[in-house]
């Protein structure tokens, strides 16, 4: 497993630097600011896709004395720096695109070359994307979806910024700006996604809907005749869940202790990597 997400997340890594290499140096060349924009994008993502590839190596180290629920949430730290590095990102988009706009500063040169990158970037973003998806939906490895969503978000960007350079190859010069500031607009509504999902997780708030998934399974289970204090947690691709059950009073422990293994086996085989703790009490000791 930590192979195969190691491995993708480094081909990421490369994708990254080639991309942002050929956006700056098309970019720097032509003028573009819609380039120039994306190679600060792709640059932000080689930043992103680093940080990601080091969270993944370690985020499935087992716990030890200092992590006792183990190193999962880095890919969630991870994931909120990557949505901090794209807001940067934004913020120097809209700004120089507000200045050309308002300078009229707004003349780039457009030659094949623009053409040749953005059509390689949608074509490697398509590809990036799909490759880290799949495995993000694997492992539930929240760092590999961040990843993949800087790709796919570079894909719209790239079409935006393609439809700019189209448009200034007939001399509207004022479209690769406009095409600047979409660009700044889709990840500004990408990153909020990414960073509210990331925040979420760092202050352990309830995840609906596996809570929906185990109280399924806990109002199914017919040796259960109360349960409460049902507490859900997640850190990176690892569950923990806690519950209290009250079982028929009287019972034998071996028998107590059968049905909080069934139990415990039951929600295992609903949620990945998910790790439960159940007290058993018989039912006259409910409240």
């Amino acid at each position: 497993m930590e192979k195969e997400k190691k491995r993708v997340a480094g081909i990421s890594v490369v994708a990254a630097l080639f991309l942002t290499s050929f956006k700056l140096l098309i970019g720097i060349i032509t003028g573009s600011l819609g380039l120039l924009s994306e190679a600060l994008h792709s640059g932000l993502d080689l930043i992103a896709a680093v940080i990601t590839y080091f969270s993944v190596r370690i985020s499935d180290r087992p716990p030890d004395k200092h992590h006792h629920y183990g190193h999962g949430k880095i890919e969630n730290f991870s994931a909120l720096i990557e949505t901090i590095l794209l807001i940067i990102t934004c913020v120097w988009i809209i700004y120089e695109a507000v200045n050309r706009l308002t300078t009229g500063k707004t003349e780039i040169v457009v030659n094949i070359y623009s053409y040749i990158v953005v059509v390689t970037s949608i074509l490697i973003d398509i590809s990036r994307s799909r490759a880290l998806y799949r495995v993000a939906k694997k492992f539930n490895s929240q760092a590999l979806e961040a990843d993949a969503l800087h790709f796919s978000t570079d894909i719209w960007s790239s079409f935006v910024v393609l439809l700019g350079l189209i448009c200034a190859d007939f001399g509207f010069h004022i479209a690769d700006s406009i095409a600047a500031l979409a660009v700044a607009l889709i990840v500004l509504g990408i990153s909020y996604k990414l960073g509210k999902k990331a925040i979420d997780v760092l202050l352990d708030k309830t995840p609906s809907k596996l809570m929906e998934k185990i109280y399924d399974v806990l109002n199914k289970t017919p040796d259960i005749t109360h349960y409460h204090d049902l507490k859900v947690r997640t850190a990176g691709a690892d569950t923990f869940v806690e519950v209290n059950i009250h079982v028929t009073p009287g019972i034998t422990v071996e028998n107590a202790h059968q049905i909080s293994d069934d139990l415990e086996q039951k929600i295992a085989d609903n949620i990945q990597r998910c790790k439960v703790h159940i007290h058993i009490e018989p039912e006259h000791g409910s409240k």
